[in-house]
Parts: C-alpha cells; structure tokens; sequence
C-alpha cells in the first residue's frame, strides 16, 4: 500500500463528538509516516525488509478468533480512556456524562485489554475505574494487566504497615510525585469535615511511619547487594534522594499536609485492600500478561528469565506465581523477574533480553509482544528488539505527562488485533490510522532504507 493508497477501515466511531478528540477515518501501511512509527535495536543491522522477514517467519501467524482492543497507560485520566473506548468501536457515548455509555455488538464480540498502570498521574484516577467497573456491570471481556505504577502503589501504602525494614522501608515515597493528584483525589472524595484527621497521628510520627530513616541510605546497598547489580542499586539510592524533595514539594503545592498524606494513604488500603472495598475488584480482576496465538501481551516488556519460563509452562502458569508473589516478600517482588515484566526499559539496569531468549519464546510459539510503558509522541511504533517485534503502545493519554510533552488536548488510543491478521493502531495524535499487516509487510517493506526509521 503507497502513501496516496489510503483506504477507509474503521471509520465508524460513535459519540465521537462527546470526547473532544479527532480521530483518524483512513490508513496507511504502518511504514509510512512519521519516522517514529518503526525502529529497531543496534541488534538488526539489515535493511527492514530482510530483518522483518525473518522475524515473520516462514509459518503464519496464529491470531484469536475475537478482535483484541488493546488500551495501556492511562494514568488516571478517566476522558483519555473514555475516548480510547469510543476510538475501539466497543461504546457508544451518548451523552457527558461517565455512565452515558452503551456497550456495542462490537464490544460483545471482542476482548478489551487494558495495558497497564491505570493509577496516578491523574487527574482522575477513581474516575477511570468506576468506567472500568460500568464495562464490568455491562458484561464487557475486560481484562486487566499489571503496570508497574499499579503494583508499586499497592506495595507502597501496603509498606507503612511492615516491620521495620532496610529493603522495604522505602517503598511508600519511591512511589514519588506522581501519586501526589491519586492520593489528593481521596483526600477531596473521602477525607473532608471536621472528625477526617482525629485518629491520624502527629505530623512527626506520620513522617516517621511514611518515609525512610536516614539510616536507610547506608543499610539499603548493604541488604541489596545480594539480589541486584550495583549499577541498580546505586541508581536507587540516588533517585531516592530527588524522590524525597519531589514529594515534599508537590504535597505542599497540592495542598497536602503529612497527616492528610498518611490519612489518604491509609483510606486507599480501606478502598483497594479490604475483602468489601469499593475497588477491591481491581486487584482481583488484575493478571500479569495475557497470549493468545502468537501475540503476547504485558505491560513493558520481557527477559531471559520469562522467556525460559515460557519455553517450559504456558502464561497461565506467570499469572498464578504473580499472585502468589505480589502479595509475599515485597522486596524479592518488585526487584525479580515477575514485576521486570512490569518495569523494563531494556536498560544495562533491567533484565536482559537476548537471542537465545527470543529463540526460546519463538519456539514456544510467540512471535510478537504488545506492551506499554515506554510513551511515544505520534501513535504507536513497532520495535525490532533482538529478533522479536514489539508493538509499543503508550502512546501518552493523561492530560498531565500530554502537557508535559507539549501535546494538546484529550488523549485517546488504541490497538487493535484483528481475527483477519493484522493489528491497527489508532491514535489522536497520529493522522492515520496505522497498518501492519505481516502477510505484506516484506514487499511493502521493499527500498525502506534504515535512514527512514
């Protein structure tokens, strides 16, 4: 397909006018564009066509029998997700408000697959999940995957409860700035009146419980050095440092004192953590990836470790040691290869992915990994990494990391996995709709130069 062969393949969004975006009606080959929309690591070294083709392989791709509506890293913008549902074709918004939203025949169809890291950032993060909890009441397919700022928030608040501890004790403020909107967002909906402080502790003691001792800065390398490389260990003690005057700095700005801080804190565990909690559902629907076929979904990415896993269990087996890891020994967790799924960037710090890892999932039959996590300024991309392709699909929703980029307006994407064999990524922020399709892609791919990556 050429840049003037455009063709109109989902043009059909219903309540678009109620979302304050516009979305894109015809597409064009996922090659052509913005150079951003396809790149690959310093391991490929071929022109695109010959590294593509044999990443595609010789065998067809397996794909589901149901579109997959991929949707990851909102980040508590609850109109970023609204809008990336009407963007899927599985709502249609007849109205302003939340709950005027009626699910279509394409929904019923078809399973939604939100990517990860709904929490903080905000502005509206309980906002988000109760239009989560309106697609459940709806009978929609949802399924939820872990992102690292949802499981990070989770053993944060859940460590101001522990023991004393070197590894542990600084898990609440490494959660840094960017749950300061979440937590003012529970202050502002549960914690008003006159009796919401009268069993919070002092200022000091709240101090005292949420961050760190001083100590911790010279006990934590001491306690770690056994389970990560130096290079990580001494990243962590840094970024604690900024983390510390980051937090301080917007409480103060959000208007946030320390027993506030401690009180919301300790209401979100009510709300998430407690068997009756209004969002208890969360991490009872929540699951550390999802396959189907030859496409692996997750939040950020996979290592060697993963990958030999897979090469000897199927990932319902990853689902079952992440629930019984996440709520266990807190630190072996979040710095193990279970929440790597959640967190890599593919830096010298993280978990190495190499070839003899993607031969192994190769072997097991995946051929491709939908994730989120790395945020992109024009839509998706597709990535060659060490021989396999990712589907990076962050494409920057919430209105404050938006601002930040210099990006206008509501956010609102979404990745489509279709039953035919070809994905579709759509985003607001992308003029086309973008098209892989694997059965072509090594023609289409012809006289790409790397230059044009």
């Amino acid at each position: 397909m050429g840049k003037k062969d455009h063709t109109i393949i989902f043009p059909h969004y219903k309540g678009e006018e109620w979302t304050g975006t516009k979305l894109p009606t015809v597409s064009e080959n996922w090659l052509v564009g913005k150079k951003r929309s396809v790149n690959k690591d310093r391991y490929h070294r071929k022109e695109y066509s010959r590294e593509l083709e044999e990443i595609i392989g010789k065998e067809a791709w397996k794909w589901p029998k149901h579109p997959v509506f991929f949707i990851s890293d909102v980040h508590g913008d609850a109109d970023a997700f609204i809008a990336s549902l009407v963007a899927s074709g599985v709502i249609k918004k007849t109205g302003s408000r939340d709950k005027d939203i009626k699910v279509t025949d394409t929904c019923r169809k078809s399973k939604i697959l939100i990517g990860g890291d709904c929490f903080d950032k905000g502005p509206s993060t309980l906002r988000l999940l109760r239009v989560v909890k309106v697609l459940l009441r709806k009978h929609a397919d949802v399924m939820i995957l872990a992102g690292n700022h949802d499981v990070r928030m989770m053993l944060g608040i859940n460590s101001i409860d522990l023991e004393p501890d070197p590894r542990t004790d600084h898990f609440f403020i490494r959660m840094g700035r960017k749950m300061v909107p979440f937590l003012k967002e529970i202050s502002e909906q549960y914690l008003q009146g006159e009796n919401a402080l009268r069993d919070v502790p002092s200022a000091r003691e709240c101090r005292r419980i949420l961050y760190p001792p001083k100590s911790w800065f010279r006990d934590f390398p001491l306690h770690a050095v056994w389970h990560m490389p130096d290079a990580t260990i001494e990243k962590e003690v840094e970024k604690l440092h900024d983390k510390i005057h980051q937090f301080d700095e917007d409480c103060e700005k959000a208007d946030l004192s320390i027993r506030m801080v401690y009180a919301a804190a300790k209401k979100w565990q009510e709300l998430f953590l407690q068997p009756k909690g209004e969002f208890a559902w969360f991490y009872q629907h929540m699951t550390l990836c999802y396959r189907k076929g030859s496409l692996l979904f997750l939040h950020a990415g996979i290592d060697d470790r993963i990958a030999g896993i897979l090469n000897h269990y199927d990932w319902k087996h990853l689902n079952k040691q992440f629930q019984k890891l996440m709520f266990g020994n807190p630190f072996e967790f979040y710095y193990g290869p279970f929440a790597n799924i959640m967190r890599t960037k593919y830096r010298d710090v993280d978990m190495p992915l190499t070839r003899n890892g993607v031969k192994k999932l190769n072997k097991h039959g995946i051929r491709v990994v939908v994730h989120g996590h790395r945020n992109l300024l024009h839509g998706q991309r597709l990535m060659l990494r060490k021989g396999l392709l990712n589907v990076e699909c962050d494409t920057t929703l919430d209105r404050n990391s938006r601002k930040k980029e210099g990006l206008k307006g509501v956010g609102a994407a979404v990745t489509i996995i279709h039953p035919e064999g070809y994905i579709l990524g759509i985003s607001n922020d992308y003029p086309f709709i973008k098209l892989f399709d694997p059965k072509h892609i090594v023609r289409q791919t012809k006289g790409i130069k790397p230059s044009d990556s």
